[in-house]
């Protein structure tokens, strides 16, 4: 079965571009044109992606996003949106949105951001498989299948989210540069937006660090990026 992705739009003539499209490119499309719609067709359809826009009927797109990573489910989800400041990008991204579109938008980017999600969606559940459990202070990461607890309680991560703290806590101390981590969980395709990490970063330590201002794990390194604490 092919890679399912639903688009959530209630503009019919972003649907009418996006869907047939991507269908070309050999997806399984779905539809839905309300935030409340959206939840009842991923239960029904159980897309790999979601492409979401931001301003819906009935449920706002964020309510959509934050709804859905409660779940637990490894979707990858898009927010495709016409609002375009800097502060919605980051509270989309901190409502767990894997990538931020603005409209109007290329379909070659989108595709591109599309492909990018799902490698990263698809390589985590056969990572490093023989390897097994990370432990690092009270952080448990068991790489094969993409769970993350602290102490006895499960931390419910979104893709990119897993992806920089598998990356960071399994070379603790190395210190990483934003672009070096936009390339190892992200891909190509986000090079230019090297300050998406900060928003994956901060919705990190406010899951995992006890004290998220004053953070054990993931250490920032000024001017330079991010380690993983080597005291952890």
């Amino acid at each position: 079965m092919g890679t399912s992705i639903l688009i959530v739009d209630d503009e019919p003539k972003v649907i009418d571009v996006i869907k047939p499209f991507l269908e070309s490119e050999g997806f399984t499309v779905s539809t839905a044109g309300t935030g409340q719609e959206a939840l009842r067709r991923v239960d029904e359809v159980n897309p790999d992606i979601v492409i979401l826009d931001w301003m819906l009927p009935e449920r706002s797109g964020l309510d959509v996003c934050r709804e859905l990573r409660q779940t637990g489910r490894p979707i990858g989800i898009i927010m495709l949106t016409a609002r375009t400041e800097e502060t919605d990008r980051v509270v989309g991204l901190e409502m767990g949105a894997d990538d931020y579109m603005p409209k109007p938008f290329s379909l070659r980017e989108l595709l591109a951001r599309v492909r990018a999600v799902l490698r990263r969606i698809q390589s985590i559940p056969a990572a490093e498989e023989e390897t097994g459990i990370i432990r690092r202070g009270d952080l448990t990461i068991d790489e094969s299948k993409y769970r993350v607890w602290k102490k006895d309680e499960e931390i419910i991560l979104t893709p990119a989210e897993f992806q920089i703290l598998l990356t960071l806590a399994s070379r603790p101390g190395v210190v990483y540069s934003r672009l070096q981590l936009l390339k190892a969980t992200l891909g190509d395709a986000y090079l230019n937006y090297e300050r998406t990490i900060d928003s994956h970063i901060s919705h990190l330590r406010k899951k995992i660090e006890d004290d998220s201002t004053n953070p054990r794990y993931i250490k920032t390194v000024h001017g330079i990026g991010y380690r993983f604490g080597e005291d952890s």
